[in-house]
């Protein structure tokens, strides 16, 4: 997909000239890199905002026409407001055709449903990574990259090294760090209450045990109170009839 939208010079800079122009329906900027210096620029907010909805534009080499100019730019960084959609400042950068650059990719997950985890061992495939970072000429940047889940079985994982870059780009590797991008496993909930729940045998003897406690239980019971009143009534008995004895 290609993208092209329009900027315009920006003449003021500052805080208070951007809260400015910010009211009047327009986003700062700024365009860098290349053989060019940085220049300050102003975008149409209504228009970037659609824009940076697509997945696409923040992963794709934008055509960006300034003063009747046409220049090749990335995305690579865009500030919004804590709670409001309301872009706060945006960054471009400029890029050479014969220069490598270095962008983060998005990772589109296929065949998910298909995989031996999921239909023979119902396991959870879980996404470790949702985008990986690559090096590549300008021309040769991919808007996404596929991972095809379609042969992943339970226990196992698919690392960096196992996916199948476009022609021309590299995934950047760090100090020879595999990462995994995506896993199949069972989820620890379901893994317990099945090694909790118990066997039919045993749930049938436990009833009967249970019940034989209760029994005996009850039993118990009765004989607790019977000697506390034993005890109790020959003691006042004989105290009362002493003091009858006395008064006599």
């Amino acid at each position: 997909m290609h993208f092209e939208f329009t900027a315009f010079p920006r003449g003021t800079e500052g805080r208070g000239a951007n809260r400015r122009l910010r009211r009047s329906g327009r986003a700062p900027g700024i365009v860098y890199g290349g053989p060019g210096e940085p220049q300050a620029i102003e975008l149409d907010h209504n228009a970037l905002i659609h824009a940076l909805e697509s997945e696409a534009f923040h992963a794709s080499i934008l055509t960006m026409r300034l003063a009747e100019d046409a220049q090749q730019v990335l995305l690579r960084a865009v500030q919004m407001h804590p709670f409001r959609k309301e872009v706060l400042h945006v960054d471009f950068q400029r890029v050479e055709a014969n220069r490598r650059i270095r962008m983060k990719v998005p990772l589109h997950f296929a065949n998910g449903e298909n995989a031996p985890a999921v239909k023979l061992s119902g396991a959870i495939i879980s996404h470790v990574l949702t985008e990986l970072d690559v090096s590549c000429l300008p021309k040769d940047l991919p808007e996404f990259i596929e991972v095809d889940l379609s042969e992943l079985a339970l226990n196992q994982s698919i690392h960096v090294s196992d996916l199948k870059l476009p022609g021309g780009v590299t995934a950047v590797a760090h100090a020879g760090f595999d990462p995994v991008v995506a896993t199949a496993v069972i989820p620890k909930v379901i893994e317990e209450a099945v090694e909790e729940a118990p066997v039919e045998g045993e749930a049938e003897a436990a009833a009967p045990a249970e019940e034989a406690a209760a029994a005996a239980g009850a039993e118990k019971a009765p004989e607790k109170g019977a000697e506390k009143t034993a005890d109790k009534a020959p003691d006042k008995g004989a105290e009362k009839g002493g003091k009858r004895e006395e008064k006599k």
